[in-house]
C-alpha cells in the first residue's frame, strides 16, 4: 500500500511553497482497501490534485485516490440518471476529465472554476467557485456524496439528509469522500469577450450592471488607475453584451492572458469565438498544465453588499499590494446553505490575489489586508494563504459549532485531525 518513491513524487503542493511531512502515502486500488487503511491509521488525510497552497491535506499519513479514479472515464464510472438530471462519478476525477465525460452525453455543469485540473473532491470541500451574479459555487451542485469515515464505515448523504448541508464542504475533516453525484443540464455554448480599461469610478457606478453583463464575468486588476481587464462569459442561448465596448472599455482586439503582459496561449479562447461550456467558462485550457513554483494565492470572500467598500479597503493598500501582486481577480458568486461555504447564506464577492512567490512578504502583508477586510466579514478560500485562527473563523459561519459537532460525531478519534484543521477551523481538543 505504500509506495515511498510516490512519496517522493508528491513532496510538495504544485506550487511548490508547501512540503509534506507525511511519512506514508497510501495508493488504494480499491474501496474495501481505502476502508482498511483509514481505519488503521492514527491520523490522515486525502491527498487530491494538490492545488491547495497550505497544509490543509497534510497529515502522518496520506491517501491518494488516483489508483480508484483511474477508470473514471468509463460507462461503469460515470452514471449518469436523466430523469433525476445528474451525473454520478468518483470524487477524484478532476473536472477536465469529467468535462470529456459529459461531452458524450450532451450534459453540462452549471460552471466551472478557473482552473479544469483540479479534483472534485477537493474543489468541493473548499467551497471552489467559478464566476457568476447567478451561479453558485462547485459544492452546490452536490446531489450527493460517499464518505468513509476513520471507522472505515461508509456513509451516503443526500440533499434531503439532516447532515447534507454539513457534509458537503467538509474541510476533508470528515472523512474520505469516495464518490460525488452531481447535478447537471443540457450542454451549452459560451462566447467570450475581453474589454479593456474601467475606471474605478466607473466599477464603483455600474458594479452590479458590470457584473451581471454575463454569464460568468471576471474583473483583473493590478490596482493602479482601474481595471485591467473584464473578462466577460456569455451562454450563446440567453441574452448578452453585444461587443464593440462594455461601460466605455473598448473590446480587446486580440487574445489576452489573465496576468497583464503574459503569453495568451494558455487561456481560453475569447474574441467571442463560440465554444463548448468546458471550454470557455475556466480561464485556462486542459491541454496546458498549471505553472509549478511561480505563485501563491489568497482570496477572501465578503457579502456582495459591500463590494464597493471592500474594493475601496484593498485601494487604501495597494502601495503595499502592488509590488507582490501578479494579478487580482475580481468574482461575483450566488448565496448557498452549505455550512462551512464561503458563500453560506449571502451573495458575495470573491476578492482572489495572486502573489509572486514570496511568502514570507505575503503573510505579513495578509496581516494589513485582513484587518482591512474584517470589517465585512471577509471569508478566507480555505485552500489558499490566510492567516484567520478558528476564533476568528467561527464568528463568521452561523453554523460553525455544528460543523465541529459533526465532525466530532463522524470522527470521534480525530483521524482526519490535522494542525491547519486545529487553528483555522476545529480549535484545539
Amino acid at each position: 500500500m505504500t509506495d515511498l518513491a510516490a512519496r517522493s513524487a508528491l513532496a510538495t503542493n504544485w506550487a511548490g511553497n508547501y512540503t509534506y511531512t507525511a511519512q506514508r502515502l497510501h495508493r488504494p486500488t480499491s474501496l474495501a482497501e481505502l476502508q482498511e487503511v483509514l481505519a488503521g491509521a492514527l491520523r490522515v488525510r486525502v491527498l487530491g490534485s494538490r492545488h491547495s497552497f497550505t497544509g490543509v491535506a497534510d497529515s502522518v499519513e496520506l491517501v491518494s485516490l488516483e489508483a480508484m479514479t483511474g477508470r473514471a472515464t468509463s460507462p461503469a464510472d460515470v452514471v449518469v440518471d436523466p430523469g433525476r438530471r445528474t451525473v454520478s462519478v468518483d470524487a477524484g476525477l478532476t473536472y477536465g476529465r469529467l468535462a470529456e465525460a459529459l461531452r458524450d452525453e450532451g450534459l453540462a455543469l452549471h460552471n466551472l472554476a478557473s482552473l479544469p485540473h483540479i479534483s472534485i473532491a477537493g474543489a468541493v470541500a473548499t467551497a471552489t467557485h467559478g464566476s457568476g451574479v447567478g451561479n453558485r459555487n462547485l459544492a452546490a451542485a452536490v446531489a450527493a456524496l460517499d464518505v468513509v469515515t476513520s471507522s472505515g464505515e461508509i456513509v451516503h448523504a443526500a440533499r434531503s439528509d439532516a447532515d447534507f448541508d454539513g457534509m458537503v464542504v467538509g474541510l476533508g475533516a470528515l472523512g474520505a469522500v469516495t464518490r460525488v453525484t452531481l447535478d447537471v443540464e443540457p450542454a451549452f455554448e459560451v462566447q467570450q469577450r475581453v474589454f479593456e480599461g474601467l475606471s474605478w469610478e466607473t466599477v464603483h457606478e455600474h458594479f452590479d450592471e458590470i457584473t451581471s453583463a454575463g454569464y460568468s464575468v471576471s474583473l483583473f486588476t493590478t490596482w493602479r488607475e482601474g481595471v485591467d481587464m473584464v473578462w466577460v462569459k456569455s451562454r450563446t442561448d440567453a441574452p448578452g453584451h453585444p461587443g464593440g465596448e462594455l461601460f466605455g472599455a473598448p473590446a480587446a482586439r486580440g487574445e489576452r492572458h489573465p496576468i497583464p503582459g503574459l503569453d495568451p496561449v494558455p487561456a481560453t479562447p475569447q474574441l467571442a469565438s463560440p465554444g463548448l461550456w468546458s471550454d470557455r467558462l475556466p480561464h485556462f485550457r486542459m491541454g496546458f498544465t498549471p505553472s509549478n513554483g511561480d505563485e501563491l494565492q489568497s482570496e477572501y470572500l465578503v457579502p456582495r453588499r459591500h463590494a464597493a467598500e471592500a474594493l475601496e479597503a484593498v485601494r487604501a493598500l495597494a502601495p503595499s499590494i502592488r509590488p507582490l501582486l501578479q494579478v487580482c481577480e475580481v468574482r461575483t458568486v450566488a448565496a448557498d446553505d452549505l455550512w462551512m461555504s464561503t458563500s453560506h447564506g449571502r451573495p458575495s464577492v470573491a476578492l482572489h490575489f495572486t502573489w509572486l512567490p514570496a511568502q514570507a512578504a505575503v503573510e505579513a502583508l495578509l496581516v494589513a489586508l485582513e484587518a482591512a477586510l474584517a470589517p465585512f466579514d471577509a471569508r478566507p478560500h480555505w485552500g489558499k494563504l490566510f492567516l484567520a485562527d478558528a476564533a476568528v473563523i467561527a464568528a463568521r459561519y452561523e453554523r460553525h459549532a455544528d460543523f465541529v459537532r459533526l465532525a466530532e460525531r463522524l470522527d470521534p478519534r480525530g483521524a482526519f485531525r490535522n494542525a491547519w484543521l486545529e487553528r483555522h477551523v476545529l480549535g484545539g481538543r
